[in-house]
């Protein structure tokens, strides 16, 4: 992929994940390229990128459109991350050192010093704030040493992204604290305390995918 094709994959992935479009929104290629200033081809191939990536889909005759919130995905992809996670977490609390706790800590420091919400619109989570999250929940994981599970865990975080950039947007997210989420477990962490992890880890993603019903785009896709 050329200089033009990183730039148009760039930007549509960061409009998907923003809510530019809604689920099952189509996206048509000679519309978004005039919209920013590319060819159809590079549109094309951006989209096919975003196709492997689970965020756009390509329907036959249909061309292709942000994907559909899938309830019952939702509830499955959370359970397969919670199994994952927490037995990731539970090898990394057993086998983490003191450079391990310090790389816990340094993560969680530049999660809680990050901004969380664009001043200018509070219903968006910023790119910052999404980098260190995912950083903080990877280095949580890291003494874990195990490439299968760690590699399982990033794909399943990835696949998860776009449901959790929705959740953002409900009434219910500002009422959650997820700060106290996250402190709840760098403290588990430190701690190694394997059990409150387990529970606090669980407690994170299910509260996620609530968020994600509440919003109401769940119940669009479902017509219920």
């Amino acid at each position: 992929m050329g200089t033009a094709g990183r730039q148009a994959y760039s930007m549509l992935r960061a409009a998907i994940l923003d809510g530019v479009w809604r689920p099952g929104e189509r996206l048509a290629p000679g519309a978004l390229g005039a919209r920013l200033g590319t060819s159809t081809t590079v549109i094309r191939e951006a989209l096919t990128r975003l196709a492997a990536e689970d965020l756009v889909t390509l329907r036959p005759q249909r061309g292709f459109a942000v994907r559909d919130l899938d309830v019952q995905e939702l509830h499955d992809l959370t359970e397969l991350r919670c199994l994952t996670e927490v037995y990731a977490a539970r090898l990394s609390l057993t086998r983490g050192d003191v450079a391990w706790e310090s790389a816990v800590m340094a993560a969680y420091h530049r999660l809680t010093r990050t901004p969380r919400r664009d001043p200018e619109d509070p219903a968006v989570t910023t790119a910052a704030w999404q980098e260190a999250h995912r950083a903080f929940h990877e280095a949580l994981l890291s003494a874990c040493a195990c490439a299968p599970v760690l590699r399982q865990a990033s794909q399943l975080g990835r696949t998860t992204e776009l449901y959790r950039r929705w959740a953002s947007a409900a009434p219910a997210a500002s009422q959650r604290d997820v700060e106290g989420e996250h402190r709840g477990l760098l403290e588990a962490a430190l701690a190694h305390d394997v059990e409150a992890m387990a529970a606090r880890l669980r407690h994170h993603y299910e509260a996620t995918a609530e968020m994600v019903l509440d919003s109401g785009l769940a119940m669009a896709q479902t017509g219920g």
